[in-house]
């Protein structure tokens, strides 16, 4: 089944009871039983729901993997994750990375004695040298947030797997539709389906993809016993926007090349961050992996100032300031003051991250109406 059918039917069966195309909000907390163990497959809805349960078979069937299970966010999404190790456990991070991801392995993990290094992961052979005794776990993400920097999936988790580490790859900047790195070899892949699952700012999701059935099982241990789950509407939404998930990312990623290739032009950018750019450290491995260079766009003004991007920041007016992606509406950000103030500005500085660094979500608006937009505000 081709990706594009995949978003509409895989998973998806009318409902039994009334033959309805859209699977049903199960608002239910609880479910009848005829005796004491005797029940239809469903004992109770923080471990169960019939909505939940359509929506992790359709996501599984889009990373191309088995299993899926369903979390309230994708930080809650994470923490089951890291719930896989134990203290003393190392997990080797990208150095480049998402700050609610720094912040929960930092603020929350390693007062558990859980420890958790930050290298450049986009030479392969960088995090081979970079492994110790107590690493159990490799955490990809890729492109990266926000300096979209790409690692190579293949190339690390063939020696994550030498080694007997586990991987887990954010893949919440491409997309199923862009990327899928349980085909690369990944073991996890992990969404914020926020973003361009969801696709319309209205629900916030996450969710875990897997090919092994034990990892599967693990988890669903972990999201039931820790009860992090996703409310049915929450589903029901994730479900809705997935249909549409190939027409929005293909549109974004043309507006999004666009856009890079004007303020690559532009005099007051100094820099353009997009995978595209065939001056791209890893634009070869970005074009082997991905299906198009994606959404995402950040730029660094040539002036370098804070008080310089806070007055482009302030005056879009179809780039709305906030926090997010990956919805059809187009957002400019500010990561050192939302997404990444949670890590140190010293560490940001060390890849590129600066106090005048704008991170683009490119929308599916039209091209030229966003163009004008970004024009009017760097005037």
């Amino acid at each position: 089944m081709k990706f594009a059918t995949k978003v509409i039917h895989a998973g998806i069966e009318p409902d039994p009871s009334t033959g309805a195309v859209m699977t049903p909000i199960f608002q239910t907390s609880t479910y009848a039983q005829e005796a004491p163990g005797v029940h239809k497959g469903y004992e109770y809805a923080r471990t169960q729901n019939p909505t939940r349960s359509a929506l992790e078979k359709n996501l599984a069937a889009l990373e191309n993997g088995t299993d899926a299970i369903c979390f309230a966010s994708g930080l809650a999404a994470q923490d089951a994750v890291i719930k896989l190790l134990k203290s003393g456990d190392e997990i080797l991070s990208v150095n480049d990375l998402y700050g609610g991801s720094y912040r929960q392995m930092v603020r929350v993990y390693s007062a558990w004695g859980l420890k958790s290094r930050y290298i450049d992961m986009y030479d392969a052979s960088k995090v081979e040298a970079a492994i110790g005794p107590d690493t159990k776990m490799i955490w990809i993400e890729t492109p990266t947030n926000p300096m979209l920097n790409i690692v190579d999936i293949a190339a690390v988790c063939a020696i994550a797997r030498q080694h007997g580490i586990l991987t887990c790859v954010d893949n919440t900047f491409a997309s199923p539709y862009l990327q899928n790195p349980l085909d690369l070899g990944a073991d996890i892949v992990l969404h914020s389906a926020t973003k361009y699952i969801g696709g319309h700012s209205d629900v916030v999701h996450g969710c875990l993809i897997v090919k092994d059935a034990e990892l599967a099982q693990r988890l669903r241990f972990l999201q039931n016993a820790s009860g992090a789950v996703p409310g049915p509407m929450d589903c029901f939404l994730i479900l809705r926007g997935i249909k549409t998930l190939h027409l929005r990312v293909r549109q974004a990623c043309e507006n999004a090349e666009k856009i890079a290739l004007y303020l690559a032009q532009h005099p007051k950018v100094s820099k353009v961050y997009w995978p595209g750019f065939e001056n791209h450290p890893n634009h070869a491995i970005a074009k082997k992996q991905m299906r198009l260079f994606g959404a995402m766009v950040s730029f660094d003004l040539k002036n370098n100032t804070l008080e310089d991007a806070t007055r482009i920041l302030s005056n879009t007016h179809l780039f709305t300031l906030a926090e997010s992606l990956g919805g059809v509406e187009s957002l400019i950000g500010h990561p050192a003051s939302m997404t990444h103030a949670s890590i140190p500005k010293e560490e940001r500085l060390k890849v590129g991250l600066t106090d005048s660094l704008i991170r683009l979500s490119v929308g599916v608006e039209d091209v030229e109406d966003l163009i004008d937009d970004l024009a009017a505000a760097l005037a």
